[in-house]
């Protein structure tokens, strides 16, 4: 078992734990992480992956993600190049560590294991482990199919994408419920009302299952 490691998470977490401590403190939780997740899994190898820059999501949308606040934890940089240096991460410029994950992702024989705690990434057929909950879960493309529609209209506010107004994740779910998967796109698509700004989202949230990836309407 591979565990494809959502580098960004862990950069994140171990900086901020260590917001008041020496920088190496920092680096040694990202590190204890990372190790966590290789017992839990029990993966005999491992990739961490990281968002460069020029994201292209930020170029077809500038105002994805401009809600977050430009202050990075103190050690988020020091942590960052620790996992490059001694972790041999791989940094995703163009696009984002999501993206990379969902190639690597082996969707057939179940050899791979996203680690991860970012719930678009369960529109990723294949195994999946959540390593601050420590919960395992398997999607079938079924599963991530209904996730990516789902998402779509209930909108993602750490992203800064709107879903449709009033709708949330029961009511989503009731909207797709008694369709066939082939049905949820004409469903989402009535709900938006606006073809253009739901094939928008759909763009964003949509993550890579080959490189140079891009989410088209099932019609075309």
């Amino acid at each position: 078992m591979k565990a494809l490691i959502d580098g960004d998470i862990v950069v994140y977490r171990g900086a901020a734990s260590a917001q008041e401590e020496e920088q190496w403190v920092a680096q040694a939780r990202a590190d204890k992480m990372i190790q966590e997740i290789l017992e839990d899994t029990g993966a005999t190898s491992y990739q961490v992956y990281l968002t460069g820059s020029n994201n292209f999501r930020r170029e077809i949308a500038p105002s994805y993600k401009a809600n977050r606040p430009d202050e990075r934890p103190t050690h988020w940089e020091a942590v960052r190049q620790f996992l490059v240096t001694q972790h041999k991460a791989i940094i995703c410029d163009g696009y984002e560590a999501d993206d990379e994950m969902g190639i690597q992702q082996d969707k057939e024989t179940m050899t791979t294991v996203i680690c991860s705690i970012d719930k678009d990434l369960l529109q990723i057929p294949g195994r999946h482990y959540n390593f601050v909950k420590k919960v395992h879960t398997v999607q079938t493309y079924e599963d991530g199919l209904k996730h990516l529609y789902m998402q779509s209209l209930i909108g993602d506010k750490s992203d800064n994408i709107i879903g449709v107004a009033g709708i949330g994740v029961v009511k989503a779910e009731r909207a797709l419920a008694e369709l066939l998967p082939e049905e949820w796109y004409d469903k989402c698509r009535e709900l938006y009302n606006d073809d253009e700004r739901f094939h928008l989202n759909m763009k964003l949230l949509y993550i890579w299952r080959k490189p140079n990836d891009m989410w088209k309407p099932p019609t075309e």
